[in-house]
């Protein structure tokens, strides 16, 4: 394992770009949608020890959804999965997904408030807000004041980071069991999260321009332009318009790359969805491409087999590279 260096976005940026670390490369792992079921489950503690062993990666990010969407969200499996974290090396980061809180409504997850699971994952993975999970944790800026400590932000080797809580099931809106429409408790929880992870993206953006960082790298589960789906409906993606449209407007006024990382769909995808003459462009009322946005989704649940290594050349013609290394390798 590297030695790491983490900058934090909280205090004043420098005038210009920094010299030691920043300009060294940095190498991440991201994974998502994993495990899934009782064999991933039993083999999640050898990848994590894969992915410990490569000695390029310096940190580690889960895009979430640390269960499948049919089974019991219970603390037991909470608590495991929380253990099977702690054994990670390097510093994790982990971006909260539908399946561990959201969906828990579903009869086959238990029947519960999903409201009520949410509180529990903040009690079992954040215990130590403004920190990262794994045995060598770094600090990292949090919202954990306004509520929301699994929103983070770093930066390193000159890149500008943030996790996101951004959930599929239309960020959360998707109505629970037994109502036709989200509970004004959902509606709730669904407008506080969305300002908390707006105000972020504008903060992340914010600090990069005046630290005049290479890059920005967005992190979160829910695949906001799911190519799996045919024909998506609006009524179904509604919740993301906002959110999109920070991206997309901060991503055309920073003016340098932008990428961003998803799981939730479990197909590797690599595309640029706002773009100019993309259909997601008119599909959320997008009037500002973003051409230098990419997107990249991690393999997941049945296409759980790799991790993706992503590489920081502060220094190189692109800034972020990236391969997908498969377990077992």
């Amino acid at each position: 394992m590297s030695a790491l260096w983490l900058g934090l976005a909280t205090g004043p940026a420098s005038a210009g770009p920094t010299a030691g670390p920043e300009d060294r490369p940095f190498t991440f792992a991201v994974i998502g949608d994993i495990p899934y079921g009782d064999q991933q489950i039993a083999g999640f503690p050898a990848t994590i020890e894969q992915i410990n062993a490569d000695p390029d990666v310096q940190f580690v990010d889960h895009l979430g959804d640390i269960k499948n969407g049919s089974t019991v969200c219970s603390d037991a499996y909470f608590n495991t999965i929380k253990s099977d974290f702690d054994t990670f090396e390097d510093p994790l980061v982990y971006t909260v997904g539908d399946n561990e809180w959201t969906d828990c409504h579903r009869p086959n997850n238990g029947a519960y408030n999903p409201l009520e699971r949410l509180a529990e994952i903040r009690k079992v993975f954040f215990p130590r807000p403004g920190r990262t999970l794994g045995r060598h944790a770094v600090r990292v800026a949090s919202q954990a004041d306004e509520g929301y400590p699994e929103n983070v932000r770093y930066t390193r080797a000159g890149v500008a980071f943030a996790a996101l809580h951004i959930v599929g099931s239309d960020n959360s809106m998707a109505p629970w069991t037994g109502n036709t429409a989200p509970t004004p408790e959902q509606s709730a929880e669904v407008l506080g999260r969305t300002a908390a992870v707006i105000q972020s993206i504008h903060t992340t953006f914010d600090a990069g321009r005046r630290a005049h960082n290479k890059a920005v790298v967005l992190l979160t589960q829910a695949d906001m332009f799911d190519l799996t789906v045919t024909g998506p409906s609006f009524a179904d993606y509604y919740a993301f318009q906002p959110i999109v449209r920070a991206i997309a407007q901060e991503s055309a006024a920073f003016g340098r790359p932008v990428y961003l990382f998803n799981g939730d769909s479990h197909v590797y995808t690599s595309d640029s969805p706002l773009t100019d003459g993309s259909k997601w462009l008119s599909f959320y009322g997008v009037t500002t491409a973003a051409n230098n946005l990419h997107r990249i989704t991690c393999d997941g649940s049945g296409n759980a087999h790799d991790y993706l290594k992503v590489t920081v050349e502060p220094r190189g013609r692109q800034v972020l590279t990236w391969t997908r290394v498969p377990f077992g390798s």
